[in-house]
């Protein structure tokens, strides 16, 4: 049977250069049926023409389909679907089963789901003002390298590190670069077997705290928190202590007797940017040794100090193995890679390795691979670099704009960072505000989730500048400004 061009049509679901589109086009006929065995192609020819295409991008998309043995070509006869072209399996199908067939909300108990985490559209990028936090932007990242990486990574002398299974493993090489030279900036010393790989920094705390709790652990999360870090604990059993933090962060006097898990973000607390002083890390190492519990810290966005040199990190002054330090490059190179790492003594790491070998075996190859090239060859020093210094106009930006309009900043650390915490005055909701700043543009944060949920303030925010051009800052400042002012107004 012969195919007529008019069964081709470039729909806009397609994705690639014209060449890719085409061959996808083919591909997915061949594996859904409609296309069999023996059946003739249009001719490059007829179909360039039904496309409003060039001759030679049909000819080039038939040549690589035939390399791939979905097509053969026959001599002058033109081109047929191949007998060996891969196809979907028959099944006699029966009636589909309802949906609501089963109620899987009473039958999990929602245990997942129905924890609270921080949410945002997912067509945020085409807002003019995007104040959120954690997300890249296209302008500052290096596509070029990061590509030339990847490409390198998938290369026959790397056949091994992309496509063999580590098991409980990681790439050495990844780990010896961490170890040289990401540690050292933290004024961390580690050996190879003191170090796990991560899908990221919340896979990195998950891991910590099902290690490390259970039904009878009792855990400190400071007030406010990542707002993950409550769900995660929260599927552990452990009892929840809540510390309210102050402008220095975690204060050691107030953590509760009989405490044995404290999660911090000493260098830069999430969400206020404070940074723990000296003295206060000295004495929550004093807390630990003496009321014998275990620290986690989490070190997120210490390479974005552009204002002063960064404190070294809590783990750096540990002399009893008591700090389990989490790291990771999904903010400083971009949230999609899904990589971060565990420091912590070798008993840990054995522990939290067998339950990541249970759960996900290890990162990607070629993922922990490309990263290893882009590290070493000096990309990821000049993309943080890059960073700062965009940063840093952007938080002049915000800092002039938020003054000149009077609104109320919280906390925004002393050594840089990529956000603001704010508040509103009393009577404010952030909530009802995020929503009637939606319609004009503008996304922001509110700040309900991020606190214990016993006792949350609804007037705070928090005003991200790693996305958001510097020329609109002001302007999106001032956005804010107007529709607090209408919001206090309402109260009255």
């Amino acid at each position: 049977m012969a195919i007529p061009p008019e069964a081709f049509f470039l729909h806009g679901n397609l994705q690639g250069t014209l060449q890719q589109r085409i061959r996808q086009l083919v591909a997915e006929g061949i594996v859904a049926g409609r296309f069999r065995a023996g059946d003739k192609m249009p001719s490059s020819r007829g179909l360039a023409a039904h496309l409003g295409l060039s001759r030679i991008t049909v000819t080039l998309a038939y040549a690589d389909l035939v390399a791939s043995d979905y097509l053969t070509s026959q001599g002058r006869s033109g081109y047929y679907v191949s007998e060996n072209a891969p196809v979907q399996p028959e099944f006699e199908k029966g009636p589909r089963a309802p949906v609501d067939a089963l109620d899987y909300g009473a039958l999990t108990g929602r245990r997942f789901s129905k924890a609270e985490h921080l949410k945002r559209p997912e067509d945020w990028a085409k807002f003019r003002y995007p104040f959120i936090y954690g997300q890249a932007d296209a302008s500052l990242f290096d596509h070029q390298n990061w590509r030339q990486c990847a490409l390198r990574a998938l290369g026959k002398r790397d056949f091994e590190a992309l496509t063999s299974d580590y098991y409980d493993r990681d790439d050495p090489m990844l780990i010896e670069y961490i170890l040289r030279n990401i540690l050292p900036r933290r004024g961390i010393e580690a050996s190879g077997s003191e170090v796990l790989l991560t899908m990221g920094a919340q896979n990195a705390l998950w891991l910590a705290g099902q290690v490390l709790t259970r039904p009878g652990v009792r855990v400190v999360l400071e007030n406010p928190c990542y707002p993950s870090m409550r769900g995660i604990l929260a599927q552990t059993g452990a009892a929840i202590d809540w510390v309210d933090v102050d402008a220095d962060g975690l204060p050691p006097e107030a953590l509760p007797q009989g405490v044995n898990v404290v999660f911090t973000t000493a260098s830069h607390h999430c969400p206020t940017n404070a940074t723990m002083p000296m003295a206060r890390r000295r004495a929550l190492l004093d807390a630990a040794s003496a009321q014998d519990f275990v620290i986690v810290e989490d070190d997120y966005e210490f390479e974005m100090s552009f204002l002063k040199a960064v404190s070294p990190a809590l783990k750096s002054m540990d002399r009893e193995g008591r700090v389990i330090y989490v790291g990771s490059f999904s903010k400083s190179i971009f949230p999609g890679l899904r990589l971060g790492y565990i420091v912590a003594p070798e008993g840990f790491i054995r522990e939290a390795r067998a339950l990541r070998a249970l759960t996900l075996r290890h990162p990607p190859g070629h993922i922990q691979r490309t990263a290893a090239y882009f590290l070493s060859l000096g990309h990821y020093d000049a993309l943080v670099n890059r960073m700062k210094q965009a940063f840093k106009r952007r938080r002049q930006a915000m800092s002039e704009a938020i003054e000149a309009t009077g609104l109320q900043v919280a906390g925004q650390g002393g050594v840089g960072g990529s956000s603001f915490w704010m508040r509103t005055p009393e009577g404010v909701d952030t909530e009802v505000l995020a929503q009637e700043l939606h319609g004009q543009g503008v996304l922001i944060e509110p700040g309900r989730v991020f606190f214990d949920p016993e006792r949350a303030p609804r007037n705070y925010y928090r005003l991200a500048y790693s996305t958001i051009p510097v020329g609109r800052i002001a302007e999106g400042v001032g956005l804010i400004a107007a529709e607090i002012a209408k919001s206090g107004l309402k109260q009255v």
